[in-house]
């Protein structure tokens, strides 16, 4: 059986630690902890029954208590297995800061870390390029290289750009 197990939120590691140490020293019959990534306050312990999960859990700190439901594993599955968006963010795009000490700056990408969900942005404004490292959610794409450059090698869009405005060169 499933149990959830509420506790301090942003202290679910030192729990599971805690836990896993009482499991080990007392051989109870736990046979997972899981502390899924997204899901703050909660942790979920696979035990063979009630009494096992109480007992590795009982008077330990951050530990609040165990929800009185137990779930079944498909209904904690999309918590447990990721799911990767596809990154749509590319070197060379401009984006807009939109969280963080930067926030509504605007940065030209020029490393993205899909593995880490991170990006490195240089900020267009600023005077001297310093290269700041980004957390993927945290920018939002205002302008593709590609769309650009595409624009450019179109007959007459150039034309119709310096028309209109959009092109000063």
């Amino acid at each position: 059986m499933i149990f959830v197990l509420k506790v301090t939120t942003n202290k679910e590691d030192q729990a599971v630690d805690l836990i896993e140490d009482r499991v080990k020293k007392k051989n109870l019959a736990v046979y997972s902890l899981i502390r899924p990534h997204g899901l703050r306050g909660y942790i979920f312990l696979e035990a063979i029954d009630r009494e096992s999960a109480e007992e590795s859990s009982y008077d330990l700190p951050y530990v609040k208590g165990i929800v009185s439901k137990t779930v079944s594993y498909e209904e904690i599955k999309d918590l447990l297995e990721p799911v990767i968006a596809a990154v749509k963010i590319e070197k060379g795009d401009i984006v807009e800061i939109i969280a963080e000490a930067f926030k509504k700056e605007k940065a030209k990408v020029v490393r993205v870390d899909k593995t880490k969900e991170e990006v490195v942005v240089e900020l267009l404004e600023a005077a001297v390029p310093i290269p700041i490292t980004v957390k993927i959610d945290n920018v939002r794409v205002i302008r593709r290289e590609k769309e650009e450059k595409e624009k450019a090698t179109i007959p007459g869009e150039r034309e119709k750009e310096k028309e209109e405005g959009n092109l000063f060169f």
